[in-house]
């Protein structure tokens, strides 16, 4: 499909890739790797409450995103953010399509889509959707 615009919403579980554009969209889902349960810091425990970077999860991710023009990263917790981390690290070329990274509850994919079809019409050019 050819499509220029990229929604990911990520957590510590999966993340769906929606490539879209005015007519048509399609989802890709990706799971983690680790086999780490979600972790929480608590008072008088060692270490720093955090999973290990599951590098081939984002690895995943960032191939779904190479032929992308325009990305926007959302989801509930951190791991939007590490997302975003990696690619500046690792994948240079796609970061720097990213047009910005915030914060989205647990919506379902339609809602996703068109959130993100209301923020580029009104963040980027409408010719673009």
């Amino acid at each position: 499909m050819s499509t220029n615009l990229v929604l990911v919403w990520i957590d510590h579980v999966q993340a769906h890739i929606i490539h879209f554009n005015a007519d048509t969209a399609e989802t890709d889902i990706i799971h983690t790797h680790s086999t780490h349960p979600h972790l929480h810091p608590k008072a008088g425990n060692v270490g720093a409450g955090r999973a290990p970077e599951d590098t081939q999860y984002f690895d995943d991710i960032a191939a779904k995103l190479k032929d992308s023009l325009e990305i926007l990263i959302v989801g509930p917790g951190s791991e939007k953010l590490e997302l975003m981390k990696y690619l500046l690290k690792h994948h240079d070329a796609i970061a720097q399509k990213v047009v910005s990274v915030e914060t989205v509850g647990h919506p379902s994919d339609a809602q996703l889509l068109a959130y993100a079809r209301i923020y580029f019409l009104k963040e980027i050019k409408p010719a673009t959707i």
